[in-house]
């Protein structure tokens, strides 16, 4: 299946390693042109070459910050100049720290809005008139199943992460008629490096403790995850906007 990526800009952001790399991975592999980010930039660097080896296009790499809007700004202008334009934005960001609600203050809360919530906005805001000028565009948001099924000793992500969704739902109508799709995307247990430092010290018998709880009988891998991100970018996703898609191996239980 053609998912005509082939000359599409794609900006991922967080994709050093973990969802966000296996999603610059694919969309390489499908020709787009691929531009990512993330705050370390021996590993950006080291992330650069595995995408450049998945595919044909393009790749650049910029080390940066997602809470420092100018840095996102200079990032998306940058990439649209050099690669002449900007088509997708994997909006990513790593997940605030675990803890039940009330054993965080304030200024937890106010970090976690401004790793998750905020710096989706300032990628977004910096994104949107390229997209509306090539009149197509695809908006991709990495949250958490959290989103439809709050996870009690992850409070931090279930306050930031739905307040993405919000912002995502809102701006479906906002963009439709502009060719501009928005879609969020809610990973449940997924190899991570983030998931294994929550199983403990034994990781693979954590890991198989976790996969208990889904009905698939294991966790999901980052390539499962990047193509259903990957399609949702595509050409062939033309008519799906405003969806929130788990991929979680069933394990959510919401009805919604």
């Amino acid at each position: 299946m053609d998912l005509g990526l082939h000359g599409r800009i794609a900006l991922v952001a967080g994709a050093s390693s973990g969802l966000g790399l296996a999603i610059a991975k694919e969309l390489a592999a499908e020709g787009a042109d691929v531009a990512i980010t993330s705050r370390d930039e021996t590993r950006i660097r080291a992330a650069e070459r595995e995408v450049a080896d998945a595919g044909p296009g393009r790749v650049r790499s910029t080390a940066l910050d997602v809470r420092d809007t100018a840095a996102v700004e200079a990032w998306v202008a940058d990439t649209a100049e050099a690669l002449g334009g900007a088509h997708i934005m994997v909006a990513n960001a790593g997940g605030p720290k675990p803890g039940m609600a009330s054993e965080f203050g304030v200024e937890d809360y106010r970090e976690a809005v401004e790793l998750n919530l905020l710096s989706s906005i300032a990628m977004t805001t910096a994104v949107l008139p390229h997209m509306r000028d090539a009149g197509w565009g695809r908006l991709l948001y990495v949250t958490s199943v959290a989103v439809k099924q709050p996870i009690p000793h992850l409070a931090l992500s279930n306050t930031a992460r739905a307040g993405v969704l919000g912002y995502a739902k809102s701006l479906v109508h906002d963009l439709g008629d502009a060719g501009i799709t928005v879609n969020v995307l809610a990973p449940g247990l997924t190899r991570t490096a983030r998931l294994e430092s929550m199983a403990g010290d034994d990781v693979e018998a954590g890991i198989a403790s976790m996969a208990k709880s889904v009905p698939l009988g294991r966790v999901g891998s980052p390539e499962e995850f990047a193509a259903a991100a990957t399609f949702l970018a595509s050409e062939r996703a033309s008519f799906i906007t405003g969806t929130v898609l788990q991929i979680d191996g069933g394990a959510t239980a919401s009805l919604s």
